[in-house]
């Protein structure tokens, strides 16, 4: 029995209408497993992808990390040396600052100390014005206790001008309580140049009046206490003018001694009407200042005088001091005179001794030298009986 041979065009089965061949089935059959098989090897290329890809991307972390770790590295270095820059710093700047703030507390505490010394000195100066003070004030106790009684008073004014007068005078210029051709006995007397009238200065003051002012407990009180003291005034004012103005033996002008400057200056504010009448009556009321500076004018107006009187004697002096000055004069030219003939000498002495000098020079040049010969091998020894020979150098003079 021969086996039976398919071919491929041979009808295997009818599908539907159409007939499938043995190679339609084969193909179909091929198709068939490749679409089974496709899946398959696509799933392990993807597999084999994807740990290609996972690998890849492993090794690029592991890169990536290595870099990052190398950076890390790289910046802990940076960031090590800055660290240590900067506590380096840190530590320069507070060791100057602890320089600077221990030099500024230094400073700070001399300063206090200095401070506090001067302190101390004003402490003590201030505690040596307020002993001062309370000393002023036990003075001014005591010079209320003066000023209430009328004599005291009369006399601590009076003091206060014989003072001022006697230190500003020199004695003979002035006189305390003289008599004058009316009997009356003004408190000083100033005697003035050139045979002039003699200036009166009295000393008392209607203090008591001033009192009643300063111690008025109401406006009204103050106001008759006021009219008091100006009609005081008055009346001192026409006693002065009447006792101490006498034509020909006292000036036309006294003066009335108030011995307080602050009274002075109350009275030339508050009571210009006693100034004003004062003025017209041709009595100047002074205060201790003014008395000062007054004597100090007239003791210039006497200085003047006693030159004027001495004029004659100044002039003499001169006369004779120009005769000594031209006696003085002639002596100097004389002695002008003998120091150019010594001066004249002593530059001839000087060429002399200029001369002696080169003179001198010219003899140490001398020079002394042997010229005697060596005799020769064949001759027999013959001496010279010159020594030597004398050569003088001859030295140019200037």
């Amino acid at each position: 029995m021969e086996p039976t041979i398919l071919t491929l065009d041979q009808p295997l089965f009818i599908l539907g209408n159409h007939p499938v061949t043995l190679g339609m089935g084969l193909f179909i059959a091929i198709g068939i497993l490749l679409l089974a098989g496709i899946p398959a090897v696509l799933g392990r290329r993807r597999a084999r992808q994807s740990a290609d890809d996972a690998e890849q991307r492993m090794n690029a972390l592991l890169a990536a990390q290595t870099e990052m770790q190398g950076r890390i590295a790289a910046m802990a270095d940076v960031f090590g040396a800055r660290q240590s820059e900067l506590n380096q710093s840190i530590s320069q700047r507070i060791d100057g600052m602890t320089h600077r703030i221990g030099a500024s507390i230094s400073e700070q505490t001399k300063v206090t100390h200095e401070n506090l010394r001067r302190l101390q000195e004003r402490l003590a100066v201030i505690d040596t014005a307020q002993t001062n003070i309370q000393s002023l004030a036990k003075d001014m106790a005591g010079l209320q206790s003066i000023l209430s009684n009328k004599q005291t008073r009369g006399a601590f004014g009076q003091s206060r001008m014989e003072t001022i007068i006697s230190d500003g005078l020199p004695m003979g210029a002035y006189a305390f309580q003289s008599t004058l051709s009316n009997g009356s006995r003004p408190d000083c007397t100033l005697r003035m140049p050139n045979g002039q009238p003699v200036l009166v200065i009295d000393a008392k003051f209607p203090l008591e009046g001033w009192n009643a002012i300063r111690g008025a407990e109401n406006p009204e009180a103050g106001r008759l206490a006021a009219q008091q003291f100006r009609r005081d005034m008055e009346v001192h004012i026409r006693d002065i003018a009447g006792k101490y103005l006498i034509p020909g033996e006292t000036q036309e002008t006294a003066f009335l001694f108030v011995p307080s400057e602050s009274i002075f200056a109350e009275i030339h504010e508050n009571f210009e009407g006693i100034v004003q009448r004062a003025h017209k009556a041709r009595i100047v009321i002074v205060s201790p200042s003014l008395l000062m500076l007054s004597i100090q004018v007239i003791q210039a107006i006497l200085r003047d005088a006693r030159m004027r009187e001495q004029a004659h004697l100044i002039q003499g002096e001169v006369i004779r001091l120009m005769e000594d000055l031209t006696r003085l004069d002639d002596r100097v030219r004389k002695l002008h005179g003998h120091f150019l003939t010594t001066q004249k000498d002593v530059d001839d002495i000087l060429i002399s001794s200029d001369k002696l000098k080169k003179r001198g020079t010219r003899i140490e040049a001398l020079d002394l030298e042997t010229a005697s010969a060596a005799p020769s091998a064949q001759e027999p020894k013959a001496f010279d009986n010159r020594m030597g020979q004398l050569k003088l150098r001859v030295v140019d003079e200037d």
